[in-house]
């Protein structure tokens, strides 16, 4: 299988489940990779920016894609993040996760330092590449969080200079950035969509051709996700728009913005990734946890945005959440209308 084939179709960036005490909760990750698995999802991504991995030591990181790695096995294409914002450290957790047996690698940017798009090449992404020639990496472009961002112009030369740069996660949100990655780089480098939003459209744009998407959404609902990307590929633009149509209201709560009322005025709130996920799976019967902090919980105006929207897709698709029912073996109606199962979710007060 060339790699080209192996980045296409829908890949889950795969939630890190914990206990109540922020422990790994790995029973809970089984589960998830099980259920990922039966829904027939291109691959999974470990340790990405939706595992939360700036919170996660390295030892608790590298024990997340071994399992990952070796529940998976055959079945599913793993990805391992182990970007950083220091170039030895991402060097070392490379070399461990090759050493695992993980064959494909994501690097987000790195983050905070700031460094221009010409050294994010010279001084990071290529010394990687190189020193790994036996891996594929996919550079990860998410500005607004890492304050930085690798330019097309040198990802293109990434991509002519280092063969196993095999494709990107793109995720700035402009889709003029996209038009000149397609423009510049090869015909067919995949183009993998970060933002569950944009993805069909990013695939059907002509002048960007997406190959697939690292998900959040596909944590909770990865079949649908598959169908919408794979009618998109298979050149059935109605089935992926319908798919879409009921799946945006799950898409539109990656990150949830709300104003709240506080002692001292008016403010917004804005509940980042992975905190709304894994509220609604929670609120579903799923093995999520809570996030290790400084993400806590959601406000309560927050959460009803998340119940509002699942509310929403239920009352129109209900199909679409059958394969939790039957795997987690809940009743995703009942647990989205009893308050019972919200408990402990957000905060009391601001």
């Amino acid at each position: 299988m060339s790699v080209i084939r192996m980045l296409r179709g829908c890949y889950t960036a795969l939630i890190t489940p914990m206990n109540r005490d922020g422990s790994l909760d790995f029973e809970g990750l089984h589960d998830l990779l099980e259920y990922q698995s039966e829904n027939e999802v291109a691959g999974i991504v470990a340790m990405g920016t939706t595992g939360e991995s700036p919170t996660l030591d390295w030892k608790e990181h590298m024990s997340v894609v071994s399992k990952t790695n070796i529940f998976c096995g055959a079945d599913l294409h793993v990805i391992a993040g182990t970007g950083a914002n220091n170039t030895k450290e991402s060097e070392e957790g490379t070399r461990e996760a090759i050493d695992l047996g993980v064959k494909t690698i994501l690097l987000v940017d790195p983050y905070y330092n700031g460094p221009s798009s010409l050294e994010i090449r010279r001084e990071y992404y290529e010394p990687l590449a190189r020193e790994f020639p036996g891996a594929n990496f996919i550079p990860y472009i998410i500005p607004g969080r890492t304050g930085t961002m690798l330019l097309p112009e040198d990802l293109a030369l990434l991509s002519e200079h280092c063969p196993n740069i095999i494709g990107v996660k793109e995720a700035t949100g402009d889709f003029s950035n996209m038009r000149a990655i397609r423009r510049l780089c090869r015909e067919n480098f995949p183009i993998l969509s970060g933002d569950d939003e944009k993805t069909l459209a990013m695939m059907a744009d002509p002048t960007i051709l997406a190959s697939g998407t690292i998900s959040v959404v596909a944590n909770i609902l990865p079949w649908t996700m598959r169908e919408m990307v794979n009618a998109q590929l298979d050149n059935d633009p109605e089935t992926a728009k319908q798919l879409a149509a009921g799946l945006m209201p799950l898409m539109g709560i990656v990150t949830v913005k709300t104003e709240e009322d506080t002692p001292r005025g008016r403010v917004m709130c804005k509940a980042r990734n992975p905190l709304a996920t894994k509220t609604l799976m929670n609120i579903l019967g799923m093995p999520a946890g809570p996030c290790r902090q400084p993400l806590g919980k959601m406000t309560m105006g927050g959460m009803v945005k998340v119940i509002e929207a699942a509310r929403q897709v239920y009352a129109t698709r209900p199909d679409f959440f059958e394969p939790i029912e039957e795997f987690f073996d809940v009743d995703v109606g009942e647990r989205l209308h009893d308050k019972t199962n919200w408990e402990g979710l957000c905060y009391d007060s601001y």
